[in-house]
Formats: C-alpha cells, sequence, structure tokens
C-alpha cells in the first residue's frame, strides 16, 4: 500500500449536469482543503463510469444506488469503495403547476381523452444513459401512452432545460421527466405526478465512488470528511440554483454553501 501524499493530483470525474456539478464542486473544496490539487472532469453517465473502470477518474460525483447507475458501476465494483450517500435523489414524473391536479394527478390521467387532446404528447428528456431516461422509455410502453401519440425524445440538458422554460412560458399542457434534487423544481413549482406502478425506480443513496488505487493517495482525514458530509437534496437543489439561476461557477456556489454552514 502506497503512503498518502496531500499534493496529489486527485481526478474528480461527474455526470454532465448541473446539479452533479453543484456536488462535485463541494467534494473538491474538501480535497483541496486537504491539500490535494484537483482535476476536475465530466461525462454522461455511462462515459464518466467507463473512464473511472479504466482508472481515468479517482473519485466520482455521485452513484446513485441501487436503481439508477448501478447498471454501470456493477461492471467493476470489487475495486472501489462506496461513501456514505451525500443525498437522497429520486425521479419523477411532473407537470407545470397550472396543470389542474383533478385532471392530471397520475400518469394514468394522461390517457383520459380531454387530458390527450390538450397535453403536448413530445415528453422531451435529457441523455438516454441517465436512469429518468430509461424509466421514462418504459414508462411510455407500460402505461400505453405510446397508442395514444404520446412518445419520450432523450436530449441534451440544454434541450430539455430550454423547452422547460418555454412549455411553461406558454403555459403548455406537458409533461417533465424529472428528479431531485433538481433547480428547476425550485424554479417552476413542479407538480409530482402519482405513479402507482413504480417504475421510476426507488429512493437512491447518492454516493461518492473511490477506486481503491486513489484511496492509497488521498488523505484518510479528506476520505473521512467526505464519508460524513451530507447535504441533502435541498442542499444540493441551493447550490443547484445557485449556480444555474445566479450563474456562480460551481466552486464559487460550494464556497458560498459552505460558509453559510460554517
Amino acid at each position: 500500500m502506497s503512503e498518502y501524499r496531500n499534493d496529489a493530483i486527485v481526478t474528480v470525474g461527474n455526470i454532465a449536469l448541473s446539479f452533479h456539478r453543484a456536488a462535485a464542486a463541494v467534494t473538491r473544496r474538501i480535497l483541496e482543503k486537504h491539500g490535494h490539487q484537483v482535476r476536475s472532469v465530466e461525462a454522461p453517465h455511462e462515459r464518466v463510469f467507463r473512464l473511472q473502470e479504466e482508472d481515468a477518474v479517482d473519485v466520482l460525483v455521485s452513484a446513485w444506488l441501487p436503481s439508477s447507475h448501478d447498471i454501470y458501476l456493477s461492471r467493476y465494483a470489487d475495486r472501489v469503495r462506496v461513501l456514505t450517500p451525500h443525498y437522497e435523489p429520486y425521479c419523477v414524473w411532473a407537470v407545470p403547476p397550472y396543470v389542474p391536479e383533478e385532471a392530471v394527478g397520475e400518469v394514468a390521467d394522461l390517457l383520459r381523452p380531454e387530458v390527450a387532446e390538450r397535453m403536448t404528447t413530445t415528453i422531451q428528456g435529457i441523455n438516454p444513459g441517465a436512469g429518468i431516461s430509461r424509466f421514462s422509455a418504459r414508462m411510455v410502453r407500460e402505461y400505453g401512452l405510446d397508442r395514444a401519440g404520446y412518445g419520450f425524445m432523450p436530449g441534451t440538458e440544454i434541450d430539455f432545460v430550454a423547452r422547460l422554460d418555454r412549455g411553461v412560458a406558454d403555459r403548455e399542457w406537458f409533461v417533465v421527466p424529472l428528479w431531485r434534487p433538481q433547480y428547476l423544481n425550485r424554479l417552476h413549482g413542479l407538480r409530482t405526478l402519482a405513479e402507482p406502478k413504480g417504475l421510476l425506480g426507488t429512493v437512491d443513496g447518492a454516493a461518492p465512488v473511490i477506486t481503491h488505487e486513489a484511496l492509497d493517495r488521498i488523505d484518510p482525514a479528506a476520505v473521512a470528511e467526505l464519508d460524513a458530509l451530507h447535504l441533502g437534496n435541498e442542499g444540493v437543489e441551493e447550490i443547484d440554483s445557485l449556480i444555474s439561476v445566479d450563474g456562480l461557477t460551481p466552486l464559487e456556489a460550494a464556497d458560498r454553501f459552505l460558509a453559510a454552514r460554517r
């Protein structure tokens, strides 16, 4: 086993979405506090796990387990340590707050003729490797929404946010495949639909993942602090809002959040 060096470079990889950048920035500041130089990389879901599997990422932020990301982590789970979750994410389908709950209270209500006539049938999502995208494509089939003209369309984060902002501005009736934590929940007051079939997975634990090789190079005190850290969904959404709404960089947002905590 190697001796750790406080000045060792540590590569932190995160999924290329705003709230993952938020959690990764806090992780980076903790590693830097303990003297480490940090290199940051980001990639879509499956790719960032592949990078860690190939030893190009030391600390991955974060794996949503067990529902969303075990499909990627299980390939090399014997070579990593999964820390205590930093927050408790889960996937939802939601609608804007002006869509009446008595009209659309659960997913099956999307099939009601008077709803289907008014609802936009293209359901815009993020990249196809995301858990919410895999779950949503299945839901369209399992609920028979495809037979009513609905279809799920994956896309980029930019596509997704722009489509949501435009739809709300136009007071359009549409479905949002979303998750907590995400700043859009706060920004638009989106309302979650009941989903009794349980196709959207469980409440996951969002845990940092560190390779065994990197554990030999990282200060144990930094690992212990990361293992004890709990941001919660509210904390991640707060940092995400500072980035996505207030325009701070991820590191600036992490600094402001951590300073307020102290």
